[in-house]
């Protein structure tokens, strides 16, 4: 799934982000969603989550449990 929908995205989940700081080279950071910071139910970059370690980046990929 990408990440994309709000309701893809839900606290516990292992996902692969992309932080602020790698958005030019595309890089990504897997980690575990501890907190959605995206109001809204989509958008078109991912929604931004902040990991279980604090960092903080957008969604590009909800990996199955």
């Amino acid at each position: 799934m990408n990440g994309q929908n709000r309701k893809d995205v839900l606290p516990g989940k292992t996902v692969d982000i992309v932080l602020k700081a790698d958005q030019r080279t595309g890089k990504l950071t897997r980690g575990i969603v501890k907190d959605l910071l995206t109001k809204s139910s989509t958008h078109p970059h991912g929604i931004k989550v902040r990991l279980t370690d604090g960092q903080v980046g957008r969604v590009q990929k909800v990996h199955a449990e």
